[in-house]
């Protein structure tokens, strides 16, 4: 008994997924020249997306005005009910106003269109009702009205929000696309994310300066470097010559294959262990790229030399610094 009704609840899980899917791909058929429209509004808005609904369509309106914020235009939801006494205030115009309502009825809704009438800002027009005075009163209307819900007793709002957040999602990134919306516009809107962090840090923010830099002259001896190495617990120290020209570092690889050849290292001088072009990068360089560098080579550390002169140390980045970060 308990297998039929886990077996009738995967049945049941399955059909919601086929309704819903079925909803959003029928809209494929209905785009014409009126998405095209929409789309051509939105871009010609010089102030900002108004997204307005109640219910579950203010459910996803906000979901809407979200996702078309995030990608470079201005867009705020605006609960019709508060608008009506009050909220209304903050439409301008030089506005576009989004209305989702599946009926095209909903009271709420239409109690905004006179201000947005009057106020003459273009109105896209969502709805499943395209003979609905919402639908009649818009400049452009897009159909997302459904077959059936997801719901057994066809009711519940499921196949319609899910139809309306797909069409709202194909308005969000046709305007991205046609603005030439980039990965680093969405890093400069999204400063606290993965993505943010990846394109906005750069190895400057990260690097140790000054002090904090492990460095000896190639003349001192390993003694020296080892102390440098020890104290500032990089596991490496840069090399530099009398004119503060960096020649090299020395890492704890180098020193541990200098020891198994030899007993007297510590009597060696620096430029006689260290290795000679190592890996580098400058501090404008994007502290992601110097993760790349550092998982290709297999290192931890990257002395970051000045862009204006190549042979200055400007600091050292290391690995635990870009991942305490959250670049990677």
């Amino acid at each position: 008994m308990l297998q039929e009704r886990g077996e009738a609840l995967l049945d049941l899980a399955k059909k919601v997924f086929a309704i819903e899917a079925e909803s959003i791909l029928k809209l494929q058929d209905r785009l014409d020249e009126k998405f095209i429209q929409a789309v051509n509004i939105l871009l010609a808005c010089t102030g900002k997306v108004i997204v307005i609904g109640i219910g579950k369509s203010g459910i996803i309106g906000r979901k809407i005005a979200a996702t078309l914020a995030c990608s470079g235009t201005p867009a705020f939801f605006l609960h019709p009910a508060e608008g009506i006494h009050g909220d209304i205030g903050m439409m301008a115009r030089d506005d576009v106003a989004i209305a989702i309502s599946n009926s095209g009825e909903t009271e709420e809704v239409l109690k905004v269109l006179p201000v947005v009438k009057r106020m003459g800002i273009p109105l896209i027009v969502l709805t499943g009702n395209s003979q609905s005075l919402l639908a009649r009163n818009g400049d452009v209307v897009l159909d997302i009205g459904v077959k059936e819900e997801a719901c057994i007793l066809n009711l519940v709002p499921t196949a319609s929000t899910a139809a309306t957040m797909a069409m709202g999602d194909a308005l969000a990134i046709s305007v991205l696309d046609r603005r030439g919306f980039k990965e680093e516009d969405f890093a400069l809107l999204h400063p606290g994310g993965a993505l943010g962090k990846k394109l906005l840090l750069r190895v400057e923010d990260l690097m140790h300066v000054k002090e904090a830099v492990p460095m000896v002259f190639q003349d001192d001896s390993m003694k020296v470097a080892l102390i440098e190495m020890t104290s500032k617990r990089m596991g490496i120290t840069g090399v530099c010559d009398s004119d503060n020209n960096f020649v090299g570092v020395i890492t704890d690889g180098d020193l541990r294959r200098a020891l198994e050849k030899r007993d007297d290292v510590l009597a060696k001088k620096a430029r006689e262990v260290m290795t000679t072009s190592p890996k580098t990068i400058t501090m404008n360089a994007l502290a992601a790229t110097a993760l790349q560098i550092m998982e290709r080579h297999s290192i931890t550390s990257l002395f970051v030399l000045s862009e204006f002169a190549p042979k200055k140390v400007e600091g050292l980045i290391h690995l635990h610094d870009i991942l305490k970060s959250g670049v990677a």
